[in-house]
């Protein structure tokens, strides 16, 4: 006997924004896990003034695809040039 379980389609990703949990739709990146998360805090990234780190406090590129369980806090777009200064040398 044959049994045939069907297949979940994740729409969406549990991902965190400063403490905050998000669903993000599946594709979505880590921009618009912030723009769920608060929007006027994304568009001060968009604007250069602001990046998103990684749990660890490292930059992290906006682009990335969100994934679950992702830990995104964004930080100074100062700080985060000095972090990639800091890790070149």
């Amino acid at each position: 006997m044959t049994s045939t379980t069907p297949m979940i389609e994740h729409v969406s990703v549990r991902a965190f924004v400063n403490g905050r949990g998000v669903d993000v739709p599946a594709g979505g990146t880590a921009l618009d896990a912030v723009r769920l998360a608060d929007p006027a805090e994304a568009a001060e990234i968009e604007a250069g003034r602001r990046a998103i780190a990684d749990s660890r406090g490292l930059p992290f590129p906006v682009d990335t695809p969100a994934y679950g369980g992702a830990i995104y806090r964004t930080i100074s777009a100062r700080a985060a040039q000095k972090a990639l200064e800091e890790g070149e040398g």
